[in-house]
């Protein structure tokens, strides 16, 4: 949900909580000028020439005149480097200790008086003035990243610094966390900076929620993860390179980062998408599990408003056949919206309505903020005080922001101890009958009618014992309130896997669940805007995520609700949502033929739930996101790379949403193989363009040849759905069962397809029989 309703309160006369606002905002203005003076003088610092190396393991320090720069070759490839002692730890990405260094890498004399790391799948190449070149084992460039540049203020304090790169002239970017203007980001200049937009958002807007300095950059010589390991604010300017035309020369595409403080560190990976998304799950953690009855269709509403309301929903999805998997409730069933609570005049017998859903196959998930109501008396607050729980400012007094429940404090969630005792608030949900949770609120967010919406930059945290201030946890807190409630609910129910879905999050946020794309527009361009967040959010490596269907914070069309829908059928986090003054999302609200093609696409998503379940398996175990950029498989395919409206549902689906109104046959751009149209059979070869039906109740889905989809059949049993192969080729598909919402692991069923004299058989590795049904499909094609 959005402060832009209570933004505009604060110019209202009379306004409570928008006269709070203004009231906290100034407060926390004086604060930061207060204790975050001005930087005065500052002093020019670049690396200068260099003047000796030392080798270590897995690589080693170079010297300069005013700088040294430490580079290590990770065991598996990945490599590190840091300026001015900066190493690997601490870290809020990374998961577990540092990473070992790989033995083979050596720090070498390279030509020109500088140094080289040579590892198996990378040279990492120093200039004598500290220019940092990434090289593949032939030699191409992938990245040169130019001597970087400090600001350091006279009178102490962090540096601003700068870090310029170049990339080849071909190469596209992707990343920088959820954008809506993506998934190739185009040239401009991109905030990270954790924001709540102040309302609903489209392309255009930016910075959102999940801000990241995650680059994927994806050219003819290969795709590389740059990933610069810094939480403070900053800028990244974007401008894609030219190839010259004729005999002139290529501008090669640049990147500069600018941050205002912290270390300057980064860990490069590089080789294929799939190979770059498994270095980079290896380095930040496995995406967290989410157990299977999340990959169904979850209703949600801001204002649901009763017991009764939320029954009839149920009832009204269960009454036309309609498959519901979980409902989720908004602030408006806590008692005075505070976090912990329930209105009990709304919402009498929660764990009762709980109970009669989950009967009926339904969940119930709870929103969670971190705002806790500041005034003495209420257990929580008094709790927190007692746990000295909450952020303080220099003077270490309380600071205070205004939040739903009005004048609110903050825990510290980069402390240990409060991550332990917010974990165990969540038995309280629990208690009621919850079965997961929404993060919402939490880049944090604090009501102001000018300024950031957030906490004032001076606000003092403990950094997990390293200690700092605002500027250095605002872009962290989501993903250390995601740490708290993981953690907490793993040691409340050790036999279940969590299900915990963030707005707000930083790097490594997948160890503890996914997210959603927030206050998404009502509108076309919010429609695309979806699109772009879940795509661009896989490549940074957080698999599970979607929008809010229908948009958030308007009334769509018809059309534009069913499209929105078809799309939602196709992603991880399959959701409608909408905010207390929009209209309804219910599948019936929009017509017949709305609620006919609505229950198509559902159906479709219940057959399709077996191929989600080995996917998110698939996801924890490799890092490879649900939802794939059509180039995945085809990086050197510099059409697919631009190609902006369609994706791949991993390995075996191509699914080509329609995006704009009024559309009943949309063009679509095919990777290289034998396609087949999943309704109507047609194979179509890539790579190139191909025009498809896409008629108001369906959008175009492809089956790549040869594939096994394991699909749930009529009586709701496994059944494996295989694509033909192409004439003298074989395919195949991996499988992954239900095992159920515990920890164990299943194992992974490989099967092969070929065409022979017979027709198309199947195999499976290891075993004799198949063991499953098998429906064959595209052989009149093949």
């Amino acid at each position: 949900m959005d402060g832009r309703e209570l933004v505009r309160s604060v110019r209202e006369v009379g306004s409570v909580r928008g006269l709070r606002a203004l009231r906290a905002a100034w407060r926390h203005h004086r604060m930061d000028a207060a204790e975050l003076p001005a930087r005065g003088a500052e002093r020019a610092r670049v690396p200068g020439p260099v003047t000796g190396a030392e080798p270590r393991p897995g690589g080693g320090v170079v010297r300069f005149a005013r700088s040294e720069l430490e580079v290590v070759v990770a065991a598996g490839g990945p490599v590190f480097w840091g300026w001015d002692g900066a190493g690997p730890t601490p870290s809020y990405a990374l998961a577990g200790d540092r990473p070992e260094p790989d033995p083979r890498a050596v720090l070498e004399p390279d030509k020109d008086g500088g140094w080289q790391v040579v590892s198996e799948r990378l040279t990492v190449a120093v200039s004598r003035h500290g220019a940092v070149e990434v090289r593949t084992p032939g030699g191409v460039v992938l990245r040169r990243e130019l001597p970087p540049r400090w600001w350091e203020p006279a009178a102490g304090g962090p540096a601003r610094w700068v870090q310029p790169s170049e990339v080849p002239a071909d190469a596209r970017f992707f990343g920088l966390g959820g954008r809506a203007c993506g998934p190739r980001l185009r040239d401009g200049t991109y905030r990270l900076w954790n924001t709540d937009p102040r309302g609903g958002f489209e392309p255009g807007d930016d910075p959102l929620y999940i801000t990241m300095p995650v680059e994927v950059v994806v050219a003819d010589a290969g795709t590389h993860l740059m990933f610069y390991d810094n939480s403070w604010d900053g800028r990244v300017t974007l401008r894609e390179g030219e190839e010259g035309a004729g005999s002139g020369p290529d501008r090669p595409g640049t990147s500069e980062l600018r941050m205002e403080g912290g270390p300057l560190r980064c860990w490069v990976v590089a080789g294929t998408p799939a190979r770059v998304l498994r270095g980079w799950a290896a380095l930040t953690g496995a995406p967290a599990l989410p157990p299977s009855w999340a990959l169904g269709h979850h209703h949600a509403r801001w204002g649901f408003g009763s017991e009764r309301e939320v029954r009839r929903t149920a009832a009204g999805y269960r009454e036309r056949g309609l498959p519901l998997s979980a409902v989720h409730l908004d602030i408006d069933h806590y008692d005075e919206h505070q976090v912990f609570t329930v209105d009990r005049e709304r919402f009498p017998d929660l764990p009762g309505l709980a109970g009669e859903l989950r009967a009926q196959g339904v969940r119930l998930v709870s929103i969670v903020d971190p705002a806790v109501k500041a005034e003495p008396g209420r257990p929580l607050y008094d709790s927190g005080v007692a746990a000295g729980a909450f952020v303080r400012d220099a003077r270490g007094r309380e600071v205070r922001g205004v939040v739903w429940p009005g004048e609110c404090v903050y825990p510290d969630f980069t402390d240990p101890g409060v991550r332990g005792w917010w974990g165990r608030l969540y038995e309280e949900r629990l208690a009621q009958g919850f079965s997961g949770i929404w993060h919402d609120m939490n880049e944090p967010v604090s009501f102001a009618p000018f300024g950031d919406m957030t906490l004032p930059r001076s606000a003092r945290h403990a950094m997990d014992g390293a200690g700092g201030d605002h500027r250095e946890a605002h872009n962290v807190y989501g993903l250390a309130m995601a740490r708290a409630g993981y953690e907490g609910l793993c040691r409340l129910r050790p036999r279940e896997r969590p299900f915990l879905f963030s707005r707000s999050g930083w790097a490594g946020m997948q160890r503890y669940g996914g997210t959603w794309s927030g206050d998404v527009t009502t509108g076309w361009p919010g429609l695309r805007a979806s699109l772009s967040l879940v795509l661009g959010l896989g490549l940074c490596g957080v698999p599970y995520s979607g929008p809010d269907v229908g948009g958030f914070n308007g009334s769509p069309s018809p059309e534009l609700y069913l499209r929105w829908f078809q799309l939602g059928a196709y992603l991880p986090l399959f959701r409608t949502h909408a905010a207390i003054w929009a209209g309804r999302r219910e599948p019936w609200e929009f017509g017949p033929q709305v609620l006919e093609h609505a229950r198509a696409a559902l159906a479709e998503r219940e057959r399709l739930l077996p191929y989600f379940v080995t996917l998110s398996h698939l996801a924890r175990r490799t890092g490879a996101p649900y939802v794939r950029p059509v180039w995945w498989d085809a990086p050197e395919d510099r059409a697919l790379r631009d190609c902006e409206d369609a994706f791949l549902l991993g390995d075996a689906l191509l699914v080509a949403p329609v995006l704009e109104s009024g559309t009943d046959q949309r063009a679509v751009r095919l990777p290289r193989g034998r396609w087949y149209d999943t309704v109507t059979g047609e194979a179509h070869q890539g790579p190139g363009q191909v025009l498809l039906d896409a008629p108001l109740s369906r959008v175009p889905v492809l089956a790549r040849a040869g594939a096994v989809l394991p699909v749930r059949g009529e009586d709701g049993g496994l059944e494996l759905d295989v694509w033909a192969p192409a004439p003298g080729r074989t395919g195949g598909g991996l499988v992954v069962r239900d095992a159920g919402d515990g920890w164990e692991q299943p194992e992974i069923e490989r099967f092969t397809t070929r065409v022979g004299p017979a027709g198309v058989s199947v195999e499976r590795e290891g075993c004799a029989e198949v063991g499953l049904p098998v429906r064959v499909r595209g052989l009149q094609s093949s």
